[in-house]
């Protein structure tokens, strides 16, 4: 079962709970003295109610019935308590306003109400009013009031489009109706706020509230009620609808011609589903929560009948069916508002019109059909209207008339359709115009023309994947990875104009594959089996059906398969060792691959989550294309040129020292106990900084500990050199963790001398960027050498990601496998991120007498996925299996408390 067949239940439905007035009336009585009744006595009546509710939600009764039947209660309840204080006796009125105006009232909402007075209320009758909003708190209830005056209320409603807004859905609950005759009266569109003034304050206020969600609805955590194509956009549409024909409700908008009877039943439909999800919040949460938070996505996808499948949890399909819902949602609110704004607001103004072609025209910045019959007589016009706009960056959008158009005829995007040269023509050329293919793109998807041409793009439409890593669906993210495709060849940012991707963007010979590329390499996610294996199949499938050369087909094919193998060597492997490099550049085998992989992997990062691209990942995959480009033109270095290797390091080590101050015997004798290792790992300037470091200081100064930031590494290098002491990996990176530094990258060097020197690649944090603030890297330098004198390892950091974190743990694996290159073995630790996890894996290593060299640092959302390069005391792979074991248990035990 999910959430469609709940509002829709197959068995009986539960009885609507509601309140006997009876004993509302008996027990909302004074006392003869006239004191109140006590407290106690209403309140277990209310959670009765209220538990009633609950479960007869749980047992199938829809949201609709649930908020009614809580509205009508509480107008009883909320007039009784009224009349028990005399004000039925007033000439003042009682008004229900907001969700509760409209006789919606979900488990926890607030209860709004406003008294309107009759002129200026008496002491007396305000004292009463007080104490009648007093009462209603001290019983359990969320009120939210005003007490105005009719002339008050309309000022009111004047200086502020809230309180207008209110007003016009208000309904009297008490107390004589002509005196809201007269509010409305005060407030008609003739005296202010005119459908037109109306339109366009509720339309800037859309504007600014989905400006706070970043215009996006396809959030890890919505809001049901204030995020795009949530509930108040379906009342936005009520609002300024019923504002211009003086009515109320959705329902009557259909005997206006406003709304067509399909798109009030999906306005219908999605409200529904959205007051589902709703209530199911209240009643799990046990107060008022309209954010779909992770502490709540899979007890309300179990409550209402999801379960796990083969290759998708029920709480992805159940996040699935609501990113549909207001994607849907969404739409309705961009072409009705477009439609009133046309066919209302200005149906009787001058706009020049001007042919565009024999099926479209622009009117007034925006395109058109010229008539009705457009798309069934011509089908690919479907097609073709994207492609105009491309041609013709001035056009501002589509008209809300022709959007509708498009979306009534969907339905002729058929197989017959995809086969036709027409259509498969037209979409090849939006893919190959120059001009805004990104953002034409996710208009066709914004009005389902998109998933429409390309089944298997809609399959994953609103599918999420339940991490911190994937912060879009996957349908929005291969958008955004052409978008930012475009953006190669028009720079925003610094980022975009590199000269690595300048250079590569211009050698491509064509840019629709790599467009192509972008659009497919995820499309296949959610299917079960390898998704860059089925990726290359529809890839192939689809450039073949459009009618691409052999080479061109078998080129985006190979991009979608091997889309994640830049991206996996840069951040895992040894990115200096020639023998990754040689294994590397024979799988890309030419330039032209290398480019358009180049390309499509920094496009994937930065299309993923906003957070992901750094400056570290910036450089370890311009380093990996350089070193790769050099392979493949035949002067990069092979395995076996590792003597050589480590002269040519040291000759250009001595260029950057100044040997009056550090003379050759003083550098010779230090650079004699580093070993080959050490040369081999270290860039020609980070070797004659250290040099410096430690030949600039005193045995007494230790341990050193020293920042700088290097340009090309992307990020900030910490060196300690001090010496070789226990627990020195697990002490640093607790230091680190505790100094809100993230490590990328750690490289640990024993000299024959018997000191360590350890390097660190750091990004802050909060920014994922270098740190260039002075009194930053200070305090850095002092708490780290801290924190190695006092030889304890610093207590692990909380923060508040740890609520996010919970919902995500899994358990962890320890892996290992061999670097015989290298003579080292290499352990995999993939597990929940937390506070303190390095510390805990350099804590295990020093128990159970294994030495760490070298780290590769990965973390994706919540999930570590770090590589240690690991030997025994005497430098050996580590073969033992016992000691394996031993390893193993220590870190999983810890990280799995």
């Amino acid at each position: 079962m999910n959430i469609s067949t709940l509002t829709e239940p197959a068995r009986a439905e539960p009885a609507v709970p509601t309140l006997d007035p009876a004993e509302l009336a008996a027990l909302l009585v004074r006392a003869p003295d006239g004191s109140l009744p006590p407290i106690a006595t209403i309140k277990p009546l209310l959670q009765r109610f209220h538990e009633a509710q609950k479960a007869a939600f749980f047992g199938g009764l829809p949201a609709r019935a649930i908020v009614a039947a809580r509205a009508t209660a509480l107008d009883q309840l909320v007039g009784a308590v009224w009349r028990m204080f005399g004000l039925d006796r007033t000439p003042h009125a009682l008004l229900a306003v907001g969700g509760y105006g409209r006789g919606e009232l979900h488990p926890y909402s607030d209860v709004d109400i406003s008294i309107l007075t009759a002129g200026d209320a008496s002491a007396a009758d305000r004292q009463d009013c007080e104490g009648f909003v007093r009462h209603l708190w001290d019983i359990g209830l969320e009120v939210g009031n005003t007490v105005r005056s009719v002339a008050e209320s309309a000022e009111a409603a004047r200086g502020d489009i809230t309180v207008m807004t209110a007003l016009l859905e208000a309904r009297v609950l008490c107390g004589p109706p002509a005196l809201f005759d007269t509010v409305r009266a005060a407030i008609a569109p003739a005296v202010m706020w005119n459908s037109e003034e109306f339109f366009t304050a509720k339309f800037d206020e859309q504007d600014h509230r989905h400006a706070r969600y970043n215009d996006a609805f396809q959030q890890l955590e919505p809001n049901l009620k204030e995020s795009p194509g949530g509930l108040r956009d379906i009342q936005v549409i009520a609002w300024v609808a019923n504002r211009h024909f003086d009515s109320q409700g959705l329902g009557n908008l259909v005997g206006h011609g406003f709304l067509s009877t399909a798109e009030f039943a999906a306005l219908e439909r999605g409200r529904e589903h959205l007051w589902q999800i709703r209530c199911a919040l209240h009643f799990l949460a046990g107060r008022r929560e309209d954010r779909l938070l992770f502490d709540h996505q899979k007890r309300v996808a179990e409550l209402f009948g999801y379960t796990d499948a083969a290759h998708n949890r029920a709480v992805e399909q159940f996040m699935k069916d609501f990113y549909r819902t207001v994607r849907e949602l969404s739409r309705l609110n961009e072409i009705l508002l477009g439609l009133f704004q046309e066919a209302i607001l200005q149906k009787d103004r001058a706009v020049r019109t001007s042919p565009l072609s024999r099926r479209f025209q622009v009117r007034g910045n925006f395109i058109e059909a010229v008539n009705e019959n457009v798309f069934k007589r011509t089908p690919p016009a479907l097609l073709e209207i994207f492609l105009l706009m491309q041609k013709n960056p001035s056009i501002k959008g589509v008209r809300a008339s022709t959007i509708r158009l498009i979306r009534e005829h969907l339905y002729l995007i058929d197989e017959k359709f995809r086969k036709d040269i027409r259509a498969r023509s037209l979409f090849m050329e939006i893919i190959r115009e120059p001009r805004r293919v990104g953002h034409e793109l996710q208009r066709m998807h914004r009005y389902g023309v998109l998933s429409a041409y390309l089944p298997a793009f809609g399959r994953i439409e609103g599918l999420m994947q339940f991490d911190l890593f994937h912060v879009y669906t996957v349908d929005e993210h291969l958008l955004f990875v052409v978008l930012q495709m475009r953006r190669f060849s028009y720079p925003i940012t610094n980022e975009d104009q590199s000269y690595l991707l300048r250079q590569a963007i211009e050698r491509i010979p064509k840019l629709e594959l790599l467009y192509l590329a972008g659009l497919f390499h995820d499309i296949a996610k959610g299917r079960g089996g390898d998704h860059s294996d089925g990726g290359a199949e529809d890839a192939a499938e689809f450039c073949k059906l459009h009618g691409l050369s052999q080479y061109d087909t078998n080129l985006v094919a190979w991009l979608v398969k091997h889309h994640l193998l830049m991206s996996n060597v840069s951040q895992r492997q040894d990115i200096n060792d020639p023998a990754v490099i040689q294994d590397f550049a024979a799988v890309v085998g030419d330039q032209i691959h290398l480019d358009y992989l180049f390309l499509l992997t920094i496009a994937d990062i930065r299309g993923t989550n906003p957070r992901l691209w750094t400056s570290w990942k910036q450089s370890l995959l311009s380093e990996l294309y350089l070193l790769t480009l050099r392979r493949l033109r035949g002067s990069g270095q092979t395995a076996g040129d590792r003597a050589q290797r480590v002269e040519d390091t040291r000759a250009e080590a001595r260029q950057h020292l100044d040997p009056n101050r550090f003379p050759e015997h003083a550098v010779a004798l230090l650079w004699g106990t580093l070993g080959e290792e050490y040369f081999l790992r270290h860039r020609p300037a980070e070797i004659a900084w250290h040099t410096e470091t430690i030949l600039g200081a005193d045995e007494d100064d230790l341990p050193l500990v020293a920042v700088r930031n290097f340009e090309q590494r992307g990020g900030t290098s910490i060196f300690i050199y001090t010496h070789n002491v226990d627990l020195l990996f697990a002490i640093s990176t607790a230091a680190l963790d505790r100094l809100r530094l993230d490590v990328q990258d750690a490289r640990i060097i024993t000299s024959e001398a018997d000191y360590t020197l350890d390097t660190y690649n750091v990004l802050d944090a909060e920014t994922r960027s270098p740190v260039e603030d002075p009194m930053r890297i200070q305090e850095i330098c002092t708490r780290l050498r801290s924190a190695i004198r006092a030889a304890e390892i610093p207590a692990a950091r909380q923060g508040p990601a740890q609520r996010k974190l919970q919902h995500f743990r899994f358990p962890a694996s320890v892996e290992f496998s061999d670097d015989s290159a290298h003579g080292r073995t290499v352990m995999e630790v993939i597990a929940t991120d937390r506070p303190g996890f390095l510390s805990v894996v350099g804590r295990a290593m020093r128990d159970s007498g294994v030495r760490l060299h070298d780290a590769r640092i990965a973390t994706i959302g919540e999930r570590a996925e770090d590589y240690f390069y690991i030997t025994d005391l005497h430098d050996q792979p580590v073969t033992d299996e016992a000691t394996r074991a031993r390893l193993q248990q220590s870190i999983v035990s810890e990280l799995d408390a």
